[in-house]
């Protein structure tokens, strides 16, 4: 192995946001993911999703990877296959991969920081002969 660097620098540890300041934001940036991880060059995605008050996520199987979810702000509840999970600030929640889920804003709405491995880029290819 060189010890040399090459030309192109290799990613750094860095601040990328505060969930304290993104917490306090509810009900100020709309809805839908209100922030996103930027760098291009990762294998992690990770986004902060706002609910406003009674909106949802409707029920749907999920992604092929597992989902880490941090509740920063406001409430709501998780309908699972097997049950309803409470989402008060603070909960951390595992979404196992493929799990049936469904997310429901509380009366304050909902604000939850999610993170998993990168989904896999859309791609064009020939069509087979």
């Amino acid at each position: 192995m060189s010890s040399e660097r090459s030309a192109t620098p290799d990613p750094v540890p860095r601040i990328v946001g505060n969930t304290s300041a993104l917490a306090n934001a509810i009900g100020t940036d709309g809805s839908g993911a209100v922030w996103r991880l930027g760098m291009t060059d990762r294998d992690l995605d990770a986004n902060v999703i706002e609910l406003p008050p009674g909106d949802e996520i409707a029920a749907h199987d999920g992604p092929d990877l597992d989902v880490l979810v941090h509740v920063l702000a406001g409430s709501g509840e998780l309908e699972t296959e097997t049950g309803t999970i409470a989402l008060v600030p603070g909960a951390l929640v595992w979404l196992p991969q493929r799990a049936r889920r469904r997310f429901v804003a509380g009366p304050e709405g909902l604000r939850y920081f999610s993170v998993h491995h990168r989904k896999p880029g859309l791609t064009i290819t020939a069509a087979p002969r």
